[in-house]
């Protein structure tokens, strides 16, 4: 997650940007988190989307990530394939939609996509947090009251989207933007 946030705060150096508003989906949520480290006060807001919910995101022992991400090592393509289609839409989601980022996320070399999640299963949520000093706001597919509960002080979900479940900005875009619209106007000004 750290070399992913690096690879932002070098765009946005690179860009000379004085000030950002930063959006992260999924594991996007910790590489903002990362970034904002490094970026400090030129971070002025932060908005997660379907991130930082569930068990991804807590730091995992090493039993659990090893548990975790042993369904993926017999046939990467195929586990993620199916992973994809089973825990990331509903059975109103558009079959075409299911099928595009399947397929997309599925071919992704096992290395690198091995790697990339068990770098996010040994990523500390709660650390980052505690280093980020911009405000916070999520959309998310769904609520866990526990979690938000855990981190209710570092953050808040602006809203929980009902239209699918993992790609909420692509399964009803123009909620979705309405709502990142919302959430950045109340972060960069708020009342």
């Amino acid at each position: 997650m750290e070399a992913y946030g690096e690879d932002v705060r070098a765009v946005v150096d690179e860009l000379e940007l004085d000030q950002v508003v930063l959006v992260g989906h999924s594991m996007g949520g910790p590489v903002i988190l990362e970034s904002a480290q490094r970026l400090q006060n030129r971070v002025v807001a932060i908005v997660g989307v379907d991130t930082f919910i569930g068990k991804i995101f807590t730091k995992c022992t090493r039993e659990e990530i090893d548990e975790y991400l042993a369904p993926l090592y017999p046939n990467f393509t195929e586990a993620v394939y199916n992973w994809v289609r089973r825990d990331m839409f509903t059975e109103k989601s558009d079959p075409a939609l299911i099928e595009r980022i399947a397929s997309d996320m599925s071919a992704a070399p096992p290395m690198i996509g091995l790697g990339a999640l068990e770098e996010l299963l040994r990523w500390d949520l709660t650390m980052a947090l505690q280093e980020v000093k911009a405000p916070i706001r999520c959309i998310n597919s769904y609520r866990d009251p526990n979690l938000e509960a855990q981190y209710a002080s570092y953050f808040d979900v602006v809203h929980v989207l009902q239209v699918g479940r993992h790609f909420v900005m692509m399964e009803d875009p123009d909620i979705f933007n309405r709502l990142l619209a919302e959430a950045i106007q109340e972060l960069v000004r708020p009342d």
